[in-house]
C-alpha cells in the first residue's frame, strides 16, 4: 500500500541509507525486502508477535521452553578456552530465587555493555547442557535507573522477515527510533475524523505505532483492521476509478440481436441450456447492447459448457455485422474450438476460420486477406492473431479462454482499436468471491455452477499403492471395450533426489511391461509443440488408448472416450489443479473413474485427496484449496510479480473488503473526492499513485 507523506518530493533524507546505524550495505541488503526510504520501512510490518511481557521466575524454569527473566548480572566475562573460537561470552543472572547462565558465541563485544551489577531482562530458551540450565544467545535488555526503554524483552514483541545481513535487534531498534522521531513527518492521516468514526477505525499514525510495537493484543488487531482497510479502500478506489474511465473513454459497437434471440439459438441446438447458461447469455446480452465496452468474465467448472455461451455472443456480433475473434493458448484447443464452433453454426452460415502456427503460408495470406475485408465472421487462433499484419475490417468481440495464459500486453492487443470491441473472458478455475473482487475486480462476473444434462460425476478413489496391479488389470478391460485413459504424473523424468514417479520412465515401464497389449502415447513439457500437438491429437483420435501426461493435460483436449484417470503421486499436486485434470474424463455419456496413488504425509496433503473423493463441484473445492494454500498460491503471482496487498487478505478479512469497497462505492457515486473538502487529503493522496495503481 502507498502512503500519504508530507511532501510529494524525495529526498536524501527519505533514503534509508542516511539513518544512523544503516548504511550502505544495510540499505542495499533492505533493498531485497522492498525497503528504500523511510515510508517503505514504516508499512514494513512484522511477519508476527511473541508475547515476553510474562516474566518468570529462575525456579520456575521449564527446560525447552521460552521465558523471559528479570534479574542482575552477578558475574560476567569471556569463558577461556583451549582453542581460539569459538569466543564465548558468559554472563550470569540472578533474581531471589535462583541463578542461570546465559552464553553468546562470537560476540566478545558484549562484555563492554554486560557487566557485573547491572540490571537486566533476557527472553530466550533454557536448556539443559552437561546437566545444567542455560539460555543461548536470548535476547536482552538492559534496565537503566529503574526503567527499561523496552523494545525487544518484557513486551510484545514484533518479529520481522529478515534477509542475509539484517537482524532482528538492529531493525527494531531502527523502527522504533523512527516512530519515536520521525512518524509524524512522514505520515499525513488522510482519512475524515467522522468517516474513522462511522467504520470504527484507529487512526493511521496510532495504527502504524500498533502494528511495530503493540501496546496490548487487541490494539494491535484493531490497528491490523485499519492497515487492511486502507490497501482495500484504496485498491477498490482505484479500481472503480479505472471502470469509470473505461466507460467514458471508450466506446463499443453496441449489438442489436433480436428480442426472441436466446430461444432461437436455443431450437438450433442438440441439447437443453442450463439455467446458468441462460443467465449468462441474458447477461452478456444486456452487457453488449450497449457501447459502454462489455468487459465481463464467465466463470464456469469444468464442463459446465462455456464454449456454448461464447458461441452464442460471436453469433450475436455476427448478426450485427461485426467480426469476433477467439484467442486460446494452445493450438490444439484453438482446433478442438474451431470443429465446435463449426458444429454449433452450421444452421447459421457464418464463416469461420483456423489461424495457427501450422497454418500454411498459402491458407494464412488467404486468411488474412479475407479477415481484412471483412469476409470472416470468426477468427479462432493461437498467439498468431496478434501478429501486426491480422486486421479486423469491423473487430466487434473478443473471446479469450483461459487469460492467465497470455501476458497483459497480448491480451489488450486486439481491444486496442476503435471502436473498443466487447471482451469475453473465460476461465474454468472456479475462483471464490472475495478473491474474484480482487483478482478480477475490473470485471463484471458470470458465474456457472450447474452441468449440462445427462453429465455423469467421475467416481474418485484415494488408491493405497498395493492395488496399483488391480487398478491396471481394470484399465485394460477399459480399453479392450473401446474406451480411453490419461495417467499423469508430476515429473518428466526421474532424478536422484526425488523418488517422485516420473513420464518418461513409467512410459517404458509400463509399455513394455502391465500395459503393452494397449497402444500408448506420451506427452510432457519438453517436448516441441509440434510433437506434443500431435500425440493429443492422436489420443483425441483414438489412435492411442492410453496417454502418459504430466500435467501439460491440466487444460486440454476434450475427448469424451476417456473414462479412466490415474494420477501418481497425487499428493503433489494442489486441490485445484487436481480437479481440472480430472475434468479431462466424464465428458461423454459413460461412466468416468479416476484413481488417485498417493502417500501424504501431511495432514493438509491427506485432506486435499480426501476432499476431491468427496465432492466434484469445483466452487467448493476452490474454498477448500483457498484455505489450504492461501491466495498468494492459488492463482499464482500477478503479472508484476507482486502480492496484490502486504496486509489484507481477501479470504481471511473478507467483512472488511466488503465494507472497505461499499465506502469505495460511495465514495465514487457521490462524487464525493471533489465535492467534500474533507476528502482533500485523500484525493492529493490518489492524485500521487501511478494511472494503473
Amino acid at each position: 500500500m502507498q502512503v500519504m507523506t508530507n511532501s510529494g518530493e524525495k529526498t536524501d533524507a527519505d533514503n534509508i541509507r542516511y539513518l544512523k546505524g544503516i548504511g550502505p550495505k544495510r540499505a542495499l541488503a533492505l533493498e531485497k525486502l522492498g525497503i528504500s526510504s523511510i515510508k517503505d520501512l514504516l508499512f514494513f510490518f512484522p511477519r508476527r508477535y511473541e508475547d515476553r511481557t510474562q516474566f518468570t521466575s529462575i525456579k520456575k524454569i521449564i527446560p525447552g521452553h521460552y521465558a523471559t527473566i528479570k534479574g542482575k548480572i552477578l558475574a560476567a566475562g569471556l569463558k577461556s578456552r583451549k582453542f581460539a573460537r569459538p569466543v564465548i561470552f558468559e554472563a550470569v543472572l540472578g533474581d531471589d530465587e535462583g541463578t542461570v547462565p546465559a552464553v553468546w558465541f562470537n560476540q566478545p563485544y558484549l562484555k563492554s555493555c554486560l557487566q557485573s551489577g547491572i540490571e537486566i531482562i533476557i527472553y530466550g530458551k533454557a536448556d539443559l547442557y552437561n546437566k545444567r540450565l542455560q539460555f543461548h544467545a536470548p535476547e536482552y535488555e538492559l534496565i537503566e535507573a529503574g526503567e527499561v526503554a523496552a523494545i525487544h524483552t518484557g513486551r510484545i514483541t514484533p518479529v520481522y522477515s529478515l534477509t542475509e545481513g539484517i537482524f532482528q535487534r538492529s531493525l527494531r531498534q531502527t523502527i522504533f527510533k523512527i516512530l519515536e522521531k520521525r512518524l509524524q513527518l512522514e505520515i499525513r492521516e488522510y482519512l475524515p475524523q467522522s468517516f474513522r468514526q462511522e467504520h470504527k477505525l484507529m487512526s493511521l499514525l496510532e495504527a502504524i505505532k500498533e502494528m511495530h510495537f503493540p501496546s496490548a493484543f487487541n490494539l494491535q488487531e484493531e490497528a491490523r483492521r485499519r492497515i487492511v482497510f486502507d490497501e482495500f479502500f484504496i485498491f477498490e478506489i482505484n479500481l472503480l476509478k479505472k471502470i469509470e474511465r473505461m466507460k467514458t473513454k471508450y466506446k463499443a459497437p453496441p449489438f442489436s440481436a433480436p428480442p426472441d434471440f436466446v430461444e432461437t439459438f436455443q431450437e438450433n441446438l442438440s441439447f437443453v441450456l442450463t439455467g446458468c447458461q441462460k443467465q449468462a447469455l441474458n447477461e452478456i446480452l444486456r452487457d453488449t447492447s450497449s457501447e459502454v465496452p462489455m468487459n465481463r468474465l464467465l466463470m464456469g467448472d469444468v464442463g459446465s459448457g462455456k464454449t456454448v455461451v461464447a458461441a452464442f455472443t460471436i453469433l450475436a456480433a455476427a448478426l450485427s455485422g461485426k467480426q469476433a475473434a477467439l484467442l486460446v493458448p494452445t493450438e490444439i484447443l484453438a482446433v478442438q474450438h474451431h470443429t465446435n464452433l463449426k458444429k454449433l453454426f452450421k444452421n447459421f452460415g457464418l464463416t469461420l476460420k483456423l489461424l495457427t502456427a501450422s497454418t500454411s503460408i498459402k491458407e494464412r495470406d488467404k486468411t488474412v486477406a479475407f479477415l481484412a475485408q471483412g469476409k470472416i465472421d470468426c477468427l479462432v487462433g493461437t498467439h498468431s492473431l496478434l501478429q501486426e499484419d491480422v486486421r479486423f475490417q469491423s473487430l466487434g468481440l473478443v473471446v479469450i479462454d483461459e487469460q492467465h495464459k497470455f501476458g497483459v500486453h497480448q491480451r489488450s492487443r486486439l481491444l486496442e482499436r476503435t471502436p473498443r470491441p466487447h471482451q469475453l473472458v473465460l476461465t474454468a478455475t472456479p475462483i471464490p468471491r472475495t478473491l474474484a473482487l480482487t483478482v478480477f475486480g475490473d470485471l463484471d462476473i458470470s458465474v456457472m455452477k450447474s452441468m449440462p444434462v445427462g453429465r455423469k460425476a467421475v467416481k474418485t478413489y484415494w488408491i493405497s499403492r498395493d492395488k496399483q496391479e488391480k487398478v491396471l488389470e481394470h484399465i485394460l478391460q477399459k480399453v479392450k471395450k473401446g474406451e480411453q485413459a490419461y495417467f499423469i504424473f508430476p515429473m518428466i523424468e526421474e532424478t536422484e533426489k526425488s523418488d517422485l514417479l516420473a513420464a518418461k520412465n513409467e512410459f517404458e515401464r509400463l509399455s513394455n511391461g502391465a500395459l503393452k497389449t494397449a497402444n500408448m502415447g506420451l506427452v510432457h513439457g519438453k517436448l516441441s509443440a509440434d510433437v506434443r500437438d500431435g500425440a493429443m491429437k492422436a489420443f483425441r483420435e483414438g489412435k492411442t488408448e492410453i496417454l502418459i501426461a504430466t500435467s501439460v493435460i491440466e487444460v486440454g483436449v476434450d475427448n469424451p472416450n476417456a473414462t479412466v484417470m490415474v494420477i501418481e503421486n497425487a499428493e503433489r499436486f494442489g486441490l485445484s489443479q487436481l480437479h481440472q485434470m480430472r475434468g479431462r474424463i466424464g465428458r461423454g455419456d459413460k461412466e468416468s473413474e479416476c484413481f488417485l496413488f498417493g502417500e501424504p504425509t501431511t495432514d493438509e496433503g491427506k485432506k486435499r485427496l480426501r476432499i476431491l473423493t468427496k465432492t466434484h463441484d469445483g466452487f467448493v473445492i476452490a474454498e477448500e484449496d483457498l484455505k489450504l494454500r492461501g491466495p498468494g498460491d492459488f492463482y499464482g503471482t500477478r503479472q508484476s510479480g507482486q502480492p496484490l496487498f502486504k496486509v489484507a487478505d481477501p479470504t481471511f478479512d473478507e467483512e472488511i473488503l466488503i465494507q472497505a469497497r461499499d465506502a469505495a462505492k460511495k465514495l465514487i457515486s457521490e462524487n464525493l473526492l471533489t465535492k467534500d473538502g474533507s476528502w482533500a487529503q485523500l484525493k492529493n493522496f490518489l492524485d500521487q499513485l501511478p494511472i494503473n495503481y
